[in-house]
Protein backbone atom coordinates (compact mmCIF):
# COMPACT_ATOMS: atom_id res chain seq x y z
CA UNK A 1 0.00 0.00 0.00
CA UNK A 2 0.94 3.71 -0.88
CA UNK A 3 0.90 5.81 2.17
CA UNK A 4 0.41 9.66 0.99
CA UNK A 5 1.25 12.65 3.68
CA UNK A 6 -1.36 14.86 4.63
CA UNK A 7 0.06 17.58 2.56
CA UNK A 8 0.07 15.45 -0.59
CA UNK A 9 -3.63 15.00 0.06
CA UNK A 10 -3.98 18.66 0.65
CA UNK A 11 -2.43 19.28 -2.72
CA UNK A 12 -4.32 16.31 -4.58
CA UNK A 13 -7.53 18.51 -3.19
CA UNK A 14 -6.36 21.91 -4.90
CA UNK A 15 -5.02 20.26 -7.80
CA UNK A 16 -8.64 18.49 -8.84
CA UNK A 17 -10.12 22.03 -8.16
CA UNK A 18 -7.99 24.02 -9.97
CA UNK A 19 -8.20 21.14 -13.04
CA UNK A 20 -12.20 21.39 -12.30
CA UNK A 21 -12.09 25.21 -12.66
CA UNK A 22 -9.93 25.11 -15.88
CA UNK A 23 -11.87 22.30 -17.43
CA UNK A 24 -15.25 24.78 -16.80
CA UNK A 25 -13.49 27.68 -18.68
CA UNK A 26 -12.88 26.07 -21.88
CA UNK A 27 -16.37 24.42 -21.98
CA UNK A 28 -18.69 27.07 -20.78
CA UNK A 29 -18.08 29.25 -23.28
CA UNK A 30 -19.01 26.85 -25.86
CA UNK A 31 -22.25 26.12 -23.71
CA UNK A 32 -23.48 29.70 -23.70
CA UNK A 33 -22.65 29.30 -27.57
CA UNK A 34 -24.99 26.70 -27.86
CA UNK A 35 -27.67 27.75 -25.89
CA UNK A 36 -28.00 31.10 -28.00
CA UNK A 37 -27.86 29.50 -31.45
CA UNK A 38 -30.89 27.61 -29.47
CA UNK A 39 -32.41 30.73 -28.23
CA UNK A 40 -35.26 33.37 -29.63
CA UNK A 41 -34.39 36.34 -31.54
CA UNK A 42 -35.77 38.79 -28.84
CA UNK A 43 -33.37 36.52 -25.52
CA UNK A 44 -30.14 36.43 -28.10
CA UNK A 45 -31.10 40.51 -29.13
CA UNK A 46 -31.39 41.26 -25.15
CA UNK A 47 -28.62 39.41 -24.29
CA UNK A 48 -30.18 37.79 -21.58
CA UNK A 49 -29.13 33.71 -22.48
CA UNK A 50 -26.58 32.63 -20.15
CA UNK A 51 -26.11 28.75 -20.50
CA UNK A 52 -29.39 27.67 -20.89
CA UNK A 53 -31.53 28.43 -24.16
CA UNK A 54 -34.30 30.77 -23.61
CA UNK A 55 -37.81 30.39 -25.67
CA UNK A 56 -35.95 27.41 -27.40
CA UNK A 57 -35.73 27.61 -31.23
CA UNK A 58 -34.12 25.73 -34.23
CA UNK A 59 -34.40 28.83 -36.16
CA UNK A 60 -30.92 29.68 -36.54
CA UNK A 61 -30.04 25.88 -37.48
CA UNK A 62 -32.45 25.67 -39.63
CA UNK A 63 -31.28 28.89 -41.64
CA UNK A 64 -27.37 27.64 -41.44
CA UNK A 65 -27.85 24.01 -42.59
CA UNK A 66 -29.89 25.89 -45.59
CA UNK A 67 -27.49 28.07 -46.63
CA UNK A 68 -25.67 26.35 -49.86
CA UNK A 69 -22.54 28.63 -49.53
CA UNK A 70 -22.37 27.36 -45.86
CA UNK A 71 -22.33 23.62 -46.57
CA UNK A 72 -20.06 24.28 -49.66
CA UNK A 73 -17.76 25.59 -47.50
CA UNK A 74 -18.08 23.19 -44.85
CA UNK A 75 -17.45 20.57 -47.61
CA UNK A 76 -14.40 22.07 -48.37
CA UNK A 77 -13.28 22.40 -45.06
CA UNK A 78 -14.01 18.89 -44.46
CA UNK A 79 -11.78 17.81 -47.67
CA UNK A 80 -9.19 20.10 -46.96
CA UNK A 81 -8.87 18.63 -43.14
CA UNK A 82 -8.54 15.15 -44.68
CA UNK A 83 -6.47 15.91 -47.49
CA UNK A 84 -4.03 17.99 -45.87
CA UNK A 85 -3.87 15.25 -42.83
CA UNK A 86 -3.16 12.90 -45.21
CA UNK A 87 -0.30 14.26 -47.04
CA UNK A 88 1.16 16.07 -43.92
CA UNK A 89 0.86 12.38 -42.09
CA UNK A 90 2.11 10.48 -44.54
CA UNK A 91 5.44 13.00 -45.39
CA UNK A 92 6.02 12.93 -41.92
CA UNK A 93 6.16 9.82 -41.32
CA UNK A 94 8.52 9.01 -44.23
CA UNK A 95 11.07 11.87 -43.08
CA UNK A 96 10.77 10.66 -39.29
CA UNK A 97 11.73 6.61 -40.45
CA UNK A 98 14.59 8.20 -42.36
CA UNK A 99 15.88 10.56 -40.22
CA UNK A 100 15.77 7.93 -36.93
CA UNK A 101 18.64 6.05 -38.80
CA UNK A 102 22.35 6.50 -37.14
CA UNK A 103 24.64 8.59 -39.36
CA UNK A 104 26.47 4.94 -41.11
CA UNK A 105 22.96 3.61 -42.25
CA UNK A 106 22.03 7.43 -43.30
CA UNK A 107 25.02 9.59 -44.62
CA UNK A 108 24.28 13.26 -44.73
CA UNK A 109 21.81 12.40 -41.80
CA UNK A 110 22.55 15.77 -39.88
CA UNK A 111 22.75 17.72 -42.67
CA UNK A 112 19.13 17.41 -43.17
CA UNK A 113 18.10 17.45 -39.60
CA UNK A 114 19.77 20.80 -39.31
CA UNK A 115 18.07 21.86 -42.90
CA UNK A 116 15.17 20.68 -41.37
CA UNK A 117 16.02 22.84 -37.95
CA UNK A 118 16.65 25.64 -39.65
CA UNK A 119 13.35 26.02 -41.87
CA UNK A 120 11.46 25.81 -38.65
CA UNK A 121 13.24 28.49 -37.20
CA UNK A 122 13.78 30.79 -40.08
CA UNK A 123 10.81 30.57 -43.06
CA UNK A 124 10.61 32.86 -45.95
CA UNK A 125 7.61 34.98 -44.37
CA UNK A 126 3.83 36.04 -45.97
CA UNK A 127 4.89 37.40 -48.97
CA UNK A 128 7.13 34.92 -50.59
CA UNK A 129 4.86 32.15 -49.56
CA UNK A 130 2.57 33.56 -51.70
CA UNK A 131 4.67 34.85 -54.47
CA UNK A 132 5.53 31.00 -54.90
CA UNK A 133 1.92 29.90 -54.46
CA UNK A 134 0.51 32.22 -57.03
CA UNK A 135 3.44 31.61 -59.60
CA UNK A 136 3.21 27.94 -59.45
CA UNK A 137 -0.24 27.87 -60.44
CA UNK A 138 -2.04 26.78 -57.05
CA UNK A 139 -4.16 30.18 -56.45
CA UNK A 140 -8.16 29.18 -56.26
CA UNK A 141 -7.33 25.48 -55.60
CA UNK A 142 -7.40 23.16 -52.57
CA UNK A 143 -3.73 22.90 -53.23
CA UNK A 144 -3.06 26.00 -52.46
CA UNK A 145 -4.39 25.38 -48.80
CA UNK A 146 -2.72 21.99 -47.94
CA UNK A 147 0.92 22.03 -50.07
CA UNK A 148 2.48 25.10 -47.96
CA UNK A 149 1.96 23.41 -44.71
CA UNK A 150 2.27 20.10 -45.66
CA UNK A 151 5.77 19.88 -43.63
CA UNK A 152 5.49 20.53 -39.72
CA UNK A 153 8.89 19.83 -38.61
CA UNK A 154 7.46 20.17 -34.70
CA UNK A 155 5.82 16.74 -35.60
CA UNK A 156 8.85 15.06 -37.57
CA UNK A 157 10.37 15.93 -35.09
CA UNK A 158 7.98 14.05 -32.48
CA UNK A 159 7.53 11.30 -34.01
CA UNK A 160 11.40 10.94 -35.07
CA UNK A 161 11.92 10.55 -31.51
CA UNK A 162 9.34 8.54 -31.09
CA UNK A 163 10.84 5.98 -33.72
CA UNK A 164 14.59 6.25 -32.21
CA UNK A 165 13.03 4.79 -29.02
CA UNK A 166 11.82 1.35 -30.41
CA UNK A 167 13.99 -1.39 -29.67
CA UNK A 168 16.21 -1.81 -33.23
CA UNK A 169 15.60 -5.88 -32.91
CA UNK A 170 12.06 -4.84 -33.99
CA UNK A 171 13.74 -3.39 -37.53
CA UNK A 172 16.81 -6.01 -38.03
CA UNK A 173 13.89 -9.15 -37.68
CA UNK A 174 11.83 -7.56 -40.68
CA UNK A 175 14.93 -6.75 -42.12
CA UNK A 176 16.02 -10.35 -42.02
CA UNK A 177 12.49 -11.69 -43.35
CA UNK A 178 13.16 -10.00 -46.49
CA UNK A 179 10.89 -6.57 -46.35
CA UNK A 180 12.30 -3.20 -47.36
CA UNK A 181 12.14 0.14 -45.64
CA UNK A 182 8.17 0.46 -46.68
CA UNK A 183 7.32 -2.50 -45.73
CA UNK A 184 8.99 -2.11 -42.58
CA UNK A 185 7.93 1.58 -41.94
CA UNK A 186 3.91 0.81 -41.99
CA UNK A 187 3.97 -2.86 -40.85
CA UNK A 188 6.31 -2.48 -37.75
CA UNK A 189 7.06 1.48 -37.29
CA UNK A 190 3.32 2.56 -37.36
CA UNK A 191 1.91 -0.18 -35.87
CA UNK A 192 3.76 -0.10 -32.61
CA UNK A 193 4.08 4.08 -32.55
CA UNK A 194 -0.37 4.47 -32.58
CA UNK A 195 0.67 7.29 -29.65
CA UNK A 196 2.82 9.13 -31.27
CA UNK A 197 0.78 9.02 -34.56
CA UNK A 198 -2.35 9.96 -33.00
CA UNK A 199 -0.93 13.07 -31.35
CA UNK A 200 0.23 14.34 -34.52
CA UNK A 201 -3.12 13.35 -36.25
CA UNK A 202 -5.12 15.50 -33.89
CA UNK A 203 -2.95 18.34 -33.86
CA UNK A 204 -3.05 18.62 -37.99
CA UNK A 205 -6.58 17.77 -38.02
CA UNK A 206 -7.11 20.99 -35.83
CA UNK A 207 -4.34 23.06 -37.70
CA UNK A 208 -5.89 22.34 -40.88
CA UNK A 209 -10.06 22.55 -39.53
CA UNK A 210 -9.15 25.97 -37.47
CA UNK A 211 -6.89 27.67 -39.92
CA UNK A 212 -8.89 30.59 -41.95
CA UNK A 213 -5.63 33.54 -42.89
CA UNK A 214 -4.55 31.01 -45.81
CA UNK A 215 -8.25 30.99 -47.41
CA UNK A 216 -8.38 34.49 -47.40
CA UNK A 217 -5.38 35.32 -49.14
CA UNK A 218 -4.95 31.76 -51.54
CA UNK A 219 -8.76 32.16 -52.54
CA UNK A 220 -10.19 34.99 -54.61
CA UNK A 221 -14.02 34.25 -54.35
CA UNK A 222 -15.69 33.67 -51.06
CA UNK A 223 -17.46 30.73 -52.78
CA UNK A 224 -13.67 28.92 -52.58
CA UNK A 225 -13.58 29.67 -48.37
CA UNK A 226 -12.75 26.74 -46.54
CA UNK A 227 -15.40 26.90 -42.98
CA UNK A 228 -13.11 28.72 -41.24
CA UNK A 229 -12.86 31.27 -43.64
CA UNK A 230 -16.09 31.71 -44.42
CA UNK A 231 -16.76 32.21 -40.10
CA UNK A 232 -14.35 34.89 -40.46
CA UNK A 233 -16.11 36.35 -42.87
CA UNK A 234 -19.49 36.31 -40.79
CA UNK A 235 -18.19 36.99 -37.42
CA UNK A 236 -15.67 39.07 -37.95
CA UNK A 237 -16.37 40.87 -40.61
CA UNK A 238 -20.13 40.48 -40.41
CA UNK A 239 -20.47 40.80 -43.97
CA UNK A 240 -23.64 38.61 -44.19
CA UNK A 241 -24.67 39.84 -47.54
CA UNK A 242 -21.84 38.22 -49.67
CA UNK A 243 -21.95 34.73 -47.66
CA UNK A 244 -25.40 33.82 -48.60
CA UNK A 245 -27.66 34.71 -45.27
CA UNK A 246 -30.97 35.75 -46.32
CA UNK A 247 -31.14 39.13 -44.76
CA UNK A 248 -34.62 38.88 -44.99
CA UNK A 249 -34.88 36.09 -41.93
CA UNK A 250 -32.40 37.91 -40.04
CA UNK A 251 -36.14 39.79 -39.12
CA UNK A 252 -37.07 36.56 -37.58
CA UNK A 253 -33.77 35.58 -36.15
CA UNK A 254 -31.12 37.26 -34.66
CA UNK A 255 -27.40 37.69 -36.46
CA UNK A 256 -26.13 36.33 -32.89
CA UNK A 257 -27.71 33.32 -33.15
CA UNK A 258 -27.27 32.44 -37.00
CA UNK A 259 -23.61 33.05 -35.84
CA UNK A 260 -23.69 30.86 -32.73
CA UNK A 261 -25.43 28.11 -34.64
CA UNK A 262 -22.44 28.21 -37.13
CA UNK A 263 -19.79 28.39 -34.42
CA UNK A 264 -21.16 25.64 -32.89
CA UNK A 265 -21.38 23.26 -36.02
CA UNK A 266 -17.95 24.77 -36.89
CA UNK A 267 -16.59 23.42 -33.92
CA UNK A 268 -18.64 19.73 -33.66
CA UNK A 269 -16.27 17.67 -35.85
CA UNK A 270 -13.11 18.34 -33.54
CA UNK A 271 -15.08 17.71 -30.19
CA UNK A 272 -16.81 14.47 -31.90
CA UNK A 273 -13.19 12.87 -33.07
CA UNK A 274 -11.13 14.36 -30.06
CA UNK A 275 -12.31 11.14 -27.64
CA UNK A 276 -11.05 8.67 -29.81
CA UNK A 277 -7.33 10.19 -29.91
CA UNK A 278 -7.21 11.63 -26.58
CA UNK A 279 -6.38 8.63 -25.06
CA UNK A 280 -2.84 8.21 -27.29
CA UNK A 281 -2.07 12.28 -26.66
CA UNK A 282 -0.43 12.25 -23.29
CA UNK A 283 1.15 9.20 -24.18
CA UNK A 284 2.65 10.43 -27.47
CA UNK A 285 3.65 13.86 -26.18
CA UNK A 286 5.94 12.54 -23.68
CA UNK A 287 7.62 9.69 -25.44
CA UNK A 288 8.16 11.70 -28.43
CA UNK A 289 9.39 14.77 -26.54
CA UNK A 290 12.28 12.92 -25.13
CA UNK A 291 14.85 10.75 -26.67
CA UNK A 292 15.50 8.44 -23.92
Amino acid sequence: MRYYSNTYKVFQVFNYIFIGLLSLACIMPLVHILAVSLSSRDAATANIVNFIPIDFTLAAYKETLGNDNFLRALWIGVQRTVLGTVLSIGITMMAAYSLSKENYRFRGRNIYSWYFIVIMLFNGGLIPTYLVVSNTGLMDTIWALVVPTAVNVWNMILMLNFFRNLPPELEEAALIDGAGHFRTLFSIFIPVSMPSVATILLFTMVMHWNSWFDGIIYMTKIQDYPLASFLHTIVVKENFSEVGVDLAALNQISNRTVKSSQIFIGALPILLVYPFLQKYFVKGIVMGSVKG
